[in-house]
């Protein structure tokens, strides 16, 4: 994978340019202690890579994937405050550290800072570029309220499920390969093909993590063992589990996911039911199934087929996260 070790490389040393240097420094500091924490930092790489892909202005598209970059912190800073989390890539999450307010704040600062990194595009294709960064944004916005609805609502479908993620995770992949297209001016067709690539890759991506939620290593992982448990999450494990629990099962689910309560007794207990109906395998056919559908979509391309391996290698890659 020395293509992404490349990447990641050039998108390390833009967010060390462009580190926020101004002032109060207590808005500023938490903003840029998510960014340095890194992650592997793939929606940004996922910008370069369809900018690449299209024989696009690499440089012209450096600071267009910060401004992803700094959407997806932002999202995630708001949502460890909504999940109460109290880790994020195995450190202590901003609003542990600094407290709510300077976490809602800072959040809303890198968004607001991401659209500033559109500016140096030209007209019709910042035009472009913003249109699909809004829209995602607030379909972001939907999936995480149908994510938070799902808590409380008694009956999730499949389809209502695969509808948040989509929202929630997918989206986000997906127009990051879309803008790095328009800003290659790339065809509409194959700006297309890649956003639905990415789409379902997105997808497979979230129903990894939620089984990694449960079946990872959580040093791998860096989250909490079995968080969405905890939080009463409508994962796919857990809709899986009713499909194929007995009633008694069901029963259990249902009796455990009515209260929010750190009492070990219910991970052991949901756990059990998930092992019992097997949904770590459903799961894992699911992903491939995503997989194979966001395949389908790079096939349709109008490039040399050299040129979509490192798509082909980032999904494989991505979907191979340590168990």
């Amino acid at each position: 994978m020395e293509f992404l070790d490349r990447y990641q490389d050039i998108v390390a040393d833009a967010i060390s340019k462009y580190t926020f240097k101004d002032k109060p420094t207590e808005l500023y500091e938490p903003m840029n202690y998510i960014i340095s924490h890194g992650g592997k930092r793939l929606r940004p790489i996922m910008v370069l890579m369809a900018c690449d892909l299209f024989g696009g202005d690499q440089k012209m598209a450096i600071k267009p994937a910060l401004a992803i970059e700094f959407f997806h912190n932002f999202t995630l800073i708001h949502d460890d405050i909504m999940d109460e989390a109290p880790l994020r890539r195995n450190k202590p999450t901003i609003h542990t550290i600094h407290g709510i307010n300077t976490g809602i704040l800072s959040g809303d600062g890198l968004m607001l800072k991401a659209y500033k990194f559109f500016e140096d595009l030209e007209p019709e294709i910042f035009k472009a570029c913003v249109r699909i960064f809004t829209h995602t944004g607030l379909l972001l916005c939907e999936g995480q309220q149908y994510d938070i609805n799902f808590e409380t609502q008694e009956n999730v479908t499949f389809d209502d499920y695969i509808r948040m993620i989509t929202y929630k995770t997918g989206v986000l992949s997906a127009s990051s390969f879309e803008i790095g297209a328009m800003i290659a001016k790339a065809q509409f067709k194959d700006a297309k093909a890649i956003f639905n690539f990415g789409k379902h890759i997105g997808i497979a991506f979230q129903i990894m993590d939620d089984y990694l939620d449960v079946f990872g290593d959580q040093a791998q992982f860096g989250k909490k063992h079995a968080g969405d448990i905890y939080e009463n999450k409508k994962t796919v494990l857990y809709l899986l589990a009713r499909e194929h629990g007995t009633e008694e099962e069901r029963k259990e689910l249902d009796y455990w996911y009515s209260k929010k309560t750190d009492n070990i007794d219910k991970v052991y207990g949901v756990e059990k039911i998930f092992r019992r109906t097997r949904v770590d395998e459903k799961a894992l056919r699911l992903i491939e199934k995503h997989n194979e559908i966001g395949q389908s979509y790079l096939s349709k391309i109008n490039v040399p087929e050299e040129k979509k391996k490192p798509f082909t290698e980032l999904a494989n890659y991505l979907l191979r996260r340590e168990s």
